[in-house]
């Protein structure tokens, strides 16, 4: 014989009348109208075939029945509510599998990992680097960390940090036979690419200067690359705001000029929509965009002094497509 039982709605509906003995209060609770109070409390009385509750002098009271109801409904819903939070306190302990680009993780990730680690000593870390992305979640991964522009269907994305190409490089080409005056100095000098030339000749476009050697250089596969080039005075690149942070602070790279390209892709924080507020998850999108928040305030030397690139429109001015 199967079970038969009365709407999960109309019976949060009638617990949280029948403790507030207010539909008002009760409506307030739930996030609906006193109508839609009403109007579940209705369809469980009729669906019991027993009367409730009864109004006297303007205030709310239950019948015996629904007394004998509700102090039998009270316990369920503790209960639920107690089985739900050993849950949650569960989930919030054991791995956490993220996945994320290698440069991202070498750069920002890491060194800031064991702040997380403090904070919450019972979830231990996973990194898994990975060169590209799908904008899918495999069932092993808890949260990944993409480079875009945040439009992944199905999951919840978070922007981390405004995206920025500023140029940098060792402070010793500064006071070399060749220094950076100025941005038609660049031509005396090898310039490093991430990926292909196209960010460079967007740069340029920008800042209104043609130099001969904006298609020469060598191109690295990773952003921390290019980056660790330039910090060994091997050129000028054209690094990811983000990831050239920690070389800038430590005084191992400078920004020659201040004008930078403000990129319509940026660093997300992504995780599965239903699992963003559960458990360790949510221990982890707190405290990633909780430090983010912090950073901005400190932002790199140099504001981003720039119009926005359109890295497909830049592809297509300098005939490269990847």
């Amino acid at each position: 014989m199967s079970r038969r039982l009365p709407p999960l709605n109309a019976l949060k509906a009638f617990e949280a009348a029948a403790r507030h003995l207010s539909f008002t209060r009760a409506a307030e609770e739930l996030f609906v109208t006193q109508a839609a109070i009403s109007h579940q409390i209705k369809a469980l009385e009729e669906f019991l075939g027993i009367k409730l509750f009864r109004r006297r002098n303007r205030s709310l009271l239950l019948t015996e029945e629904g007394q004998g109801y509700f102090l039998d409904i009270k316990d369920i819903f503790a209960a639920i509510a107690e089985a739900t939070q050993k849950l949650v306190a569960r989930s919030a302990k054991g791995a956490l599998t993220v996945t994320l680009q290698p440069s991202f993780a070498i750069q920002w990730l890491v060194p800031r990992l064991m702040q997380f680690s403090e904070r919450h000593p019972d979830i231990d870390v996973r990194i898994k680097a990975v060169d590209m992305d799908e904008g899918s979640l495999s069932e092993d991964v808890d949260v990944a960390i993409y480079y875009g522009r945040g439009n992944w269907p199905g999951l919840r994305c978070d922007k981390l940090h405004t995206e920025y190409l500023v140029p940098v490089c060792s402070p010793r080409l500064l006071q070399g036979p060749r220094p950076l005056r100025s941005p038609a100095d660049l031509a005396w000098h090898t310039l490093l690419h991430d990926s292909s030339r196209r960010d460079w000749n967007a740069w340029f476009r920008q800042v209104g200067v043609e130099v001969p050697n904006v298609n020469q250089g060598p191109i690295f596969s990773h952003s921390t690359m290019v980056i660790q080039a330039a910090v060994h005075g091997q050129g000028v690149a054209l690094g990811h705001s983000v990831l050239a942070q920690p070389e800038l602070a430590a005084g191992r790279l400078v920004c020659p000029f201040e004008q930078v390209l403000v990129s319509k892709n940026a660093y997300y924080l992504v995780c599965q929509e239903n699992q963003a507020d559960l458990g360790k998850i949510a221990a982890f999108r707190a405290w990633m965009l909780e430090l983010v928040v912090q950073e901005e305030r400190e932002r790199l030397p140099g504001q981003p002094v720039g119009a926005t690139v359109d890295e497909d429109a830049a592809d297509a001015a300098s005939g490269r497509v990847e």
